[in-house]
């Protein structure tokens, strides 16, 4: 079976709606990251979907240099901290749970469950202007979607509809896609988004289109992203579809780096961390990988 558009995100406009969106299918990228760790089902599945949403979302970032951080955490949770990012089209992410109080659960655990009363951080990193922005929102919802959406009406008052679906296929590989529409005052997002009404009758059209996208659609690799942004707006008189995105692995951890930042503690604390050998060793929560590092290392060596 011929396969479409997977580890892509795809830009769209619908100017006399003023609305954008984003559509996003994953594949590869997708089971690279969820090998490099033996997730549990329920664990494997919350990490495909927030690293889908993370896609989305960062894929509207407009600074090349820029990055999306998304991460939800709690203390009293059996997952501790979710962690996701996207930089220049680059993915990756890592869920920190207890397993002993996951294997006590359901099977098919509900997000409360697994984060009983959380909290979702999204954070914008302008590489551009230094500058950060971060919002943060209870972890309400049945889903990471039904979060998002909550974050973005909150935190920015923009009316946002999100839909994630993931498929396991018969071979153990992982499809997931996404959906993501923004209502935007006149089509313009640099306008002051506190003027955007929440009720907009344009927006309400565009939002309950845009339900209608079931999760089984967005992960099926046999239809091309674009055919489903045309399947839901093939009546607005016009669609502007944008060049895509090409989605990647990309943990950012490699010898030198790690070597770059130990050699910013000072000679003595660098030894007390080595072992026998001499050697500091440094787990990437990412990748799973190990980075041995001579302890006597500087930066510039």
């Amino acid at each position: 079976m011929e396969q479409y558009d997977l580890d892509t995100a795809l830009g769209f406009t619908i100017p006399a709606r003023h609305a954008r969106g984003r559509i996003v299918r994953l594949g590869p990228v997708l089971d690279t990251i969820l090998a490099a760790h033996a997730y549990p089902r329920a664990i494997e599945a919350l990490l495909a979907e927030a690293l889908t949403l993370a896609a989305l979302i960062g894929a509207t970032l407009k600074d090349v240099g820029g990055q999306l951080t998304l991460q939800a955490q709690t203390q009293n949770g059996v997952v501790r901290l979710l962690v996701c990012d996207y930089k220049a089209g680059e993915l990756r992410g890592y869920v920190d749970f207890d397993a002993d109080r996951l294997a006590e659960g359901p099977d098919l655990p509900t997000l409360f469950a697994l984060f009983g009363t959380g909290h979702l951080a999204i954070t914008f990193d302008n590489a551009a202007t230094g500058e950060r922005y971060q919002g943060i929102v209870p972890l309400d919802g049945a889903s990471l979607a039904e979060a998002a959406e909550n974050y973005f009406v909150q935190s920015e008052q923009i009316p946002t509809l999100v839909r994630l679906g993931i498929a396991r296929r018969g071979d153990g590989s992982h499809v997931s896609g996404g959906l993501f529409l923004q209502h935007l005052p006149e089509g313009d997002d640099a306008r002051d988004r506190l003027h955007t009404r929440l009720d907009h009758p344009e927006w309400e059209h565009v939002a309950a289109l845009g339900g209608t996208m079931g999760g089984d659609e967005l992960a099926d690799a046999a239809i091309p992203l674009e055919t489903l942004v045309w399947r839901l707006f093939n009546e607005e008189d016009e669609v502007r579809v944008q060049g895509g995105v090409t989605l990647s692995r990309g943990c950012r951890c490699s010898p030198d780096y790690i070597a770059q930042v130990l050699a910013k503690f000072p000679a003595e604390d660098r030894a007390a961390m080595a072992d026998e050998s001499g050697f500091i060793t440094v787990d990437c929560a990412f990748c799973a990988r190990k980075f041995p590092v001579p302890a006597s290392a500087d930066a510039d060596s």
